[in-house]
Order: structure tokens, then C-alpha cells, then sequence
């Protein structure tokens, strides 16, 4: 019997310590998955408040050159109107003398620049849409979109944006845009963030090369080039943003889409724009790669279902 008792008191602390140690184990790997949900959880807060701050420097980019863009047809609307006043008076004066032909002509000149009022007040409205469309988070919702209005806007915006922070940059550029696209069902807040960027990009490329232009023979008479292309083929919407820049250097090109990879200077780029527009292409169904050759240029492809 004693043999007995000792034995079934060695299978119960036997079974205790088991016990113990499973509770401690198990009690070890909650407190190490919470830990890790945790963790979780401040990463993708800190991802999302990365990418707020990433669509807003971009929009910060954008405001010179939307003040541009708006002034521009202000400055028309304010013109014709103070034209039209003018003319007004004539018409009035003309009225009064019973000339009856100069008060049709005088008339017919209100009524050119009246819709010339009306063309620029509308331009002005479209540039204010399309800041406001820019800045308000993206519902995710695909909508019909004219891709090409989208990158004609933002070549403009981009190009005086630059001109308004540094007087001394100046580039060409050109589209060559394909008018029987029609429209694209695309996410167009998401879409306009990737073509500036790319935009964005081109442009300072380019100006890169115009800076070590001045200090190179070689490289006399060189033109700094920014253009934009889109095609639609085999069922497919192409957008090309291409640039006669320095090219990317062979030996980073495998890394440029990496999130915090960037050939800028500190302080000049987050490093998260083409991981961004990288995303934004791919949950488009769509793809964006980079054909360069180093001294000669870039062409970044955006390809999207049509």
C-alpha cells in the first residue's frame, strides 16, 4: 500500500507541475499576443497617419500653383468685366443719339465678353472643385473619370506649384493624350495623387540635370522635358509620365518602390510616393513599372483595366 500511495502521490504532483506549467505558458503567450496586437495596432495607426501626411505634403505642393491657376481666370473675369462697364456707358451714350448700328455692335461686344466671364468664372470653379476633391479623403469609390483632364489639371498645378517656390526652375511640357480614351472607372482623388507624384518626380529629374548643365559641356542645350501620354491598348489604359532626366541608377532601381526609399536629399522627400502610388495601381487592378536609361531619362507606366 505504501508503494501505492507514494506512487499515486507522484502522478498527482506529476500532474500538478504540468498543469502549472501549461497555465504559465499559456498566460506567457497571451500576454505575448497581446503585446503583439498591440503592436499591431500602433503600426497601422502610424501607417495611416504616414500616408495622411504623405497626401498632404502632396496637397501642400499643390497650393501655389492652384493660387496660380485661380488667379489667372480671376484676373480675366475681373478684365472683361471692367471692359464690359465700359462698354455699358458707350451703349448708353449711343442709345440716346438713336445710332442704332453702333449700339448692335457695342452689344454684340458685351455678349463676346460676357461669355468670356462666364468661360473663366467656370475655369475658376473647376480649379476649386478639383483642390477640394483632392484634399477630402477618398471614399474608395470608383467613379467614371476623364483621365486626361485629370493629368492635364495636375501638369499645370505641379509645373507653377515648382515655379511659385523657385523662380530660377523652368522646364517644358508636353502631352500627347489620346482623345478617344472616354471616360476610365477610376478612384480619382487616388488616380490625381499618382500622376502628380509622378509629376513631381519628372520635374525634378529634370531639373536636377538642368542644374549640372551649366557646369557640363556636354550638356549644352539641353531642354528639360516633362510629358504625359495615355493610350488605351489591348483592353488597357496606359498613362506614361516620362522625362529626359539622369535617369535611376541601375544599382537602386530594384528599391524605388520600397516604402522610405529615396534618391532625394533629407528633408526633400518622405520616401513614400511611389510605395504609395505603387498601392493605389495595384488596388486598382492595375499595374506600374519604370523603364530608364541611366544619362538619358525615365518613363514611369501606369496600366489600368479600361
Amino acid at each position: 500500500m505504501g508503494l501505492v500511495a507514494a506512487y499515486l502521490i507522484y502522478r498527482y504532483q506529476r500532474s500538478y507541475i504540468i498543469r502549472k506549467e501549461r497555465q504559465r505558458t499559456q498566460e506567457k503567450e497571451l500576454a505575448q499576443a497581446k503585446e503583439i496586437e498591440k503592436a499591431y495596432h500602433e503600426l497601422k495607426t502610424t501607417q495611416q497617419q504616414l500616408i495622411q501626411s504623405e497626401k498632404m505634403a502632396s496637397l501642400g505642393e499643390l497650393t501655389a500653383g492652384i493660387a496660380h491657376e485661380i488667379q489667372n481666370p480671376l484676373n480675366f473675369v475681373n478684365n472683361f468685366s471692367e471692359v464690359n462697364e465700359e462698354l455699358l456707358k458707350e451703349l448708353k451714350t449711343e442709345a440716346e443719339k438713336g445710332n442704332l448700328d453702333e449700339v448692335k455692335a457695342i452689344a454684340k461686344d458685351i455678349e463676346f465678353n460676357s461669355e468670356k466671364i462666364n468661360h473663366h468664372g467656370k475655369r475658376a470653379d473647376a480649379i476649386v472643385k478639383g483642390m477640394l476633391q483632392h484634399s477630402r479623403s477618398s471614399s474608395g469609390q470608383k467613379q467614371p473619370t476623364d483621365i486626361n483632364v485629370l493629368a492635364d489639371e495636375y501638369l499645370r498645378l505641379a509645373y507653377h506649384g515648382l515655379r511659385a517656390k523657385d523662380k530660377s526652375f523652368n522646364a517644358y511640357f508636353k502631352t500627347d493624350f489620346d482623345n478617344s480614351l472616354g471616360k476610365v472607372n477610376t478612384v480619382p482623388q487616388e488616380m490625381g495623387r499618382v500622376i502628380l507624384n509622378l509629376i513631381n518626380n519628372a520635374f525634378y529629374a529634370v531639373n536636377e540635370k538642368q542644374k549640372q548643365a551649366s557646369s557640363d559641356p556636354a550638356l549644352n542645350g539641353y531642354e528639360p522635358t516633362v510629358t504625359i501620354t495615355t493610350i488605351r491598348q489591348n483592353g488597357k489604359v496606359e498613362i506614361k509620365v516620362s522625362d529626359n532626366g539622369g535617369g535611376i541608377p541601375q544599382k537602386v532601381l530594384d528599391k524605388i518602390f520600397q516604402p522610405f526609399f529615396t534618391t532625394k536629399p533629407t528633408g526633400q522627400g518622405t520616401g513614400l510616393g511611389l510605395s504609395l502610388s505603387y498601392d493605389i495601381i495595384k488596388a486598382h487592378g492595375g499595374e506600374l513599372k519604370v523603364e530608364t536609361k541611366e544619362g538619358e531619362g525615365s518613363e514611369f507606366i501606369i496600366k489600368i483595366p479600361g
